[in-house]
């Protein structure tokens, strides 16, 4: 059994709760979500803000688009040796009716993936540092009698 604490692998982009959430920004004046966190301006072409509060967005979705990733990313990423490819959904999520990229959880190919197939954010270990056990969110299918939760 492992000692260390789960620390996220990109501080502040997700929650770290057993059902976990995004963590992105949303424009005060026009009501646009980001992902990443945006707090700079608002890339909205119709908007001038530079307002932004913090929000937690859907933790479920359905895909929109996917595919596989046949190539070992280059650093910062760390990924498993002996390098496995690995599939990858664009999920729109339900209430801010955006896209979020992902990985998938291991396990689940490309071929068991659909377009409209109801996914859910959990998290999944990345890699393990000295100090902690680094976790990033990636998608998961889900039943389709589930996916109305936000």
């Amino acid at each position: 059994m492992r000692d260390k604490l789960l620390a996220p692998a990109i501080a502040g982009w997700h929650t770290m709760d057993e059902k976990p959430h995004l963590i992105g920004s949303q424009c005060s004046a026009c009501g646009t979500y980001f992902f990443p966190p945006q707090n700079q301006y608002c890339r909205n072409p119709g908007c001038d803000s530079t307002k932004f509060h913090e929000v937690e967005l859907s933790r479920t979705g359905h895909i929109w688009s996917y595919t596989n990733a046949c190539y070992q990313p280059p650093a910062p990423f760390v990924a498993a040796e002996p390098f496995e490819p690995y599939a990858i959904a664009a999920v729109e999520l339900e209430r801010e009716q955006m896209v979020i990229l992902g990985q998938v959880v291991g396990g689940i190919s490309v071929e068991e993936l659909q377009v409209g197939m109801p996914m859910e954010l959990v998290l999944e270990e990345l890699h393990e540092s000295e100090e902690d056990i680094k976790v990033t969110w990636k998608w998961q299918p889900i039943a389709a009698d589930m996916s109305s939760g936000a």
